[in-house]
């Protein structure tokens, strides 16, 4: 005869979770089945049903549903088994279950964490195609509903809806499929605090390099190197909770730009570095400072005596023999107490020019640096953020 008409309803009851590395969801709710049978009418004055639980199951016909792209589902049995039958006079068949299932989702990540996934749940007939079972809702939009107090930590659920559709297969022909549709709204706020504003931090500290005095080296590769580290340990992070796809992703765009303004910074004193070394060399040839049986420059002085020099303050760069008049000086200046040491003149030569030192020390580079930087890096963020959201 005609195909058997099988209504069916849905109450979701929770989104246990979603998972983006495995790429699926898990959902307990609980599965409706409506038809008729005549072969189980019975008589009865008062017109009211009789219920049964799962012992009966066997015994009568009921559809075989199943859920699509399932990975893995079962029935509750706690305390018995959540099986119910519900038999009417007339005929009817009310069969519910209890089920949580977990399926996939076709997540496309490649506007993470801005992203919006659309995943579905497919419930089809096994065995019986169009021809011998016809699956509809039983009551159209409204035979999908959900507990109100359904929430997820990093989604927000945008809607629900049903829909209906047939599938195609080569060697059994065309079934009816029932499809429970919902969007997922990532919430962006965790990420901002793990890895976005990290990440901003790490990009405006490796800044402050452009306003250390060009000669302290230590200070300035060792900042560097620190935000280099810290920008790979967050990338590292982020990558290790997110499948390997094969395609760029919005958080690996933002993170790699800052990385790369990161890096930038550092090879931004490399030639800060260079440029400076270069110029010391051709002021001291040209002005012939280099005296005596070894020519020193400013490094080497300061490790001769343990004091800064500068080209432009007290820092005339003798020979070796003149260091060593100096330090006889020093040594005959110890006896008398209300004589100034060409040493200690230098210290309030240098105390009193300090703003001035520093600023002669900024090399052009790092003046362009510190506008460039953060010009272009604001520029980034409001095209990112204006593409994205």
């Amino acid at each position: 005869g005609s195909p058997i008409p099988v209504g069916i309803d849905v109450q979701v009851e929770s989104i246990d979770s979603i998972s983006e590395v495995d790429m699926d969801f898990t959902m307990t709710l609980y599965l409706r089945h409506y038809w008729k049978d005549e072969r189980l009418s019975f008589r009865s004055n008062k017109n009211k049903s009789m219920t049964f639980d799962g012992r009966l199951i066997k015994k009568i016909w009921v559809p075989d549903v199943f859920f699509v792209h399932s990975k893995r589902s079962f029935i509750h049995d706690t305390t018995v088994e959540n099986v119910m039958l519900r038999v009417y006079p007339d005929g009817n068949v009310l069969f519910s279950l209890r089920i949580t299932v977990s399926a996939m989702c076709f997540m496309d990540f490649s506007r993470f964490p801005l992203d919006t996934q659309n995943c579905s749940l497919e419930l089809e007939s096994y065995a019986y195609n169009e021809d011998d079972l016809m699956l509809y809702w039983k009551h159209g939009n409204k035979s999908l509903s959900t507990d109100e107090h359904i929430s997820l930590s990093q989604f927000f659920i945008e809607e629900f809806s049903a829909s209906s559709g047939l599938a195609f297969y080569s060697s059994t022909g065309w079934y009816n499929r029932l499809f429970i549709n919902f969007a997922l709204r990532r919430h962006i706020f965790f990420f901002v605090l793990q890895s976005y504003f990290p990440a901003m931090l790490m990009v405006m500290l490796s800044w402050v390099s452009f306003w250390i005095d060009r000669r302290a080296v230590p200070a300035r590769v060792s900042l560097g190197i620190t935000t280099v580290l810290t920008m790979s340990t967050i990338m590292t992070g982020v990558s290790a909770s997110m499948p390997q796809v094969s395609y760029i992703k919005a958080v690996d765009v933002y993170l790699w730009i800052s990385f790369l303004f990161v890096f930038l910074s550092v090879i931004e004193y490399a030639a800060v570095n260079y440029l400076t070394t270069i110029e010391e060399r051709k002021q001291l040839k040209k002005r012939g400072k280099a005296s005596g049986m070894y020519s020193i420059d400013a490094v080497q002085a300061m490790a001769f005596d343990g004091c800064f020099h500068d080209t432009d303050v007290d820092m005339d760069l003798t020979g070796f023999s003149d260091r060593c008049e100096e330090n006889e000086t020093r040594a005959g200046a110890a006896s008398s107490p209300n004589v100034e040491t060409p040493r200690l003149k230098r210290k309030r030569s240098l105390k009193g020019n300090v703003g001035r030192i520093i600023l002669q020390n900024n090399h052009v580079i790092d003046t362009y640096s510190r506008i460039i930087f953060p010009s272009v890096y604001i520029v980034f963020n409001f095209f990112y953020w204006g593409l994205y959201i």
